[in-house]
């Protein structure tokens, strides 16, 4: 496992290896905004994010023996040095790179960005001693828990109030949280003074490591409960109430706050992330906003016309008027009887496609009567192009 310091120390001689770089006059000019793969529009906190996300991707600790990784890392930080200044990228906008020569290598949020960029690397924060501006959770926070909850198109269409079982810690009743017997209180751990992280001092850069004496709580347990053992957390099966909102769709995610796992000896818990999955229905089809069906029509209501009840996912059912002459695939429109926003506004439609059907028993009074209507009947023309309702179907939803 590389260390922390290790990590860092890499990363500031590679800034420093794109300084010098930059300090010396290139043949070839390199696109700044294609490098970090952001428009030449794009805001200051868009062009940090595509830095950082391409600083962690090709990080020579993610990338060990990569000659390629090591060269994008190098190219991301200098293009974000420019970038990330207003100045500087003012420059580099209209002169190109002949108009940064001379000038100071990088700011100080790069230093800022690469101590947020060791955390997301090695799992803790403010490695620059104060320059980083990010905080990260506590050591001794609470889990953060990730479930899956499977709903039914109807329920994703109006919303419910679902139960959830969930496998977590949570306060431990018999000491309040603080870990010590009954009677006893947790004492400030003297190797980091109630802090709860140390700092080792590696030239000008002060790295901060959660303190192991009290695993990072800033407390220490004497006489620890014999409940919890003094973690003043016991692991339970809790049942939760969710609220699925009306509109809520494959994919979304419902966050709890604080309803992960409780932190240790009172710290702050961690969330519950719930991932939403609906399941396929067997008569209705989803695409965004709208819902797609199919109703069937006799063969004589399809020449002459008429009314037939559609069913809906609402309570009740909706009419829809056929005109006569109407053809299998066709498909008609029904707004406002489709899926509600999450965040609110206007449903979407119901769309119907019509499906002819055919009898395939005929008495004998029914087969007098299209015998002597197929004799006046002249023979149709195949339309060009005519899908069959499924296909017309399947292209309005794709």
């Amino acid at each position: 496992m590389i260390s922390a310091r290790t990590a860092l120390a890499r990363s500031w001689r590679l800034t420093l290896a794109c300084w010098r770089r930059r300090t010396k006059p290139t043949m070839d000019e390199r696109d700044f905004y294609q490098i970090l793969g952001v428009d030449r529009t794009a805001g200051k906190d868009e062009v940090k994010r595509a830095y950082r996300k391409a600083a962690l991707r090709y990080h020579p600790d993610r990338n060990p023996d990569d000659a390629a990784a090591e060269e994008r890392f190098k190219e991301a930080a200098e293009a974000y040095s420019v970038l990330g200044d207003e100045e500087k990228r003012s420059n580099y906008d209209r002169f190109g790179e002949a108009g940064l020569r001379g000038g100071q290598a990088f700011n100080a949020d790069i230093f800022a960005d690469f101590s947020d960029i060791v955390g997301d690397l090695f799992g803790f924060g403010g490695a620059f001693g104060g320059m980083g501006r990010s905080q990260r959770a506590s050591p001794g926070q609470g889990t953060s828990i990730r479930i899956q909850l499977g709903i039914d198109l109807s329920e994703a269409i109006s919303g419910a109030e679902k139960q959830i079982s969930v496998r977590r810690h949570v306060a431990c009743e018999v000491c309040g949280q603080s870990g010590s017997e009954s009677g006893t209180a947790p004492t400030v751990c003297g190797q980091c003074g109630g802090s709860g992280a140390v700092q080792q001092r590696h030239g000008f850069l002060a790295i901060a490591h959660p303190c192991a004496a009290c695993s990072g709580t800033g407390r220490t347990v004497s006489d620890p409960c014999r409940i919890c053992r003094g973690d003043g957390r016991v692991e339970d099966n809790s049942e939760l109430s969710v609220r699925v909102p009306a509109g809520i769709d494959t994919g979304s995610r419902l966050l709890l706050r604080g309803e992960g796992s409780a932190g240790l000896r009172g710290s702050v818990a961690g969330d519950l992330e719930v991932l939403i999955a609906v399941s396929e229905h067997p008569v209705f089809a989803r695409r965004g906003k709208d819902l797609f069906t199919r109703v069937a029509v006799s063969f004589p209501m399809a020449a002459l016309g008429g009314t037939v009840d559609v069913p809906t996912l609402d309570e009740e059912s909706a009419m829809l008027s056929i005109p006569a002459g109407v053809q299998g695939g066709e498909v008609f429109e029904i707004r406002g009887r489709g899926v509600p926003p999450v965040n609110g506004g206007r449903r979407g439609s119901l769309r119907v496609a019509v499906q002819v059907v055919t009898p395939s028993r005929l008495s004998s009074e029914q087969r007098a009567l299209l015998e002597q209507l197929h004799k006046i009947t002249e023979e149709p023309e195949l339309k060009d192009g005519a899908d069959s309702w499924w296909d017309h179907l399947l292209n309005l939803v794709s």
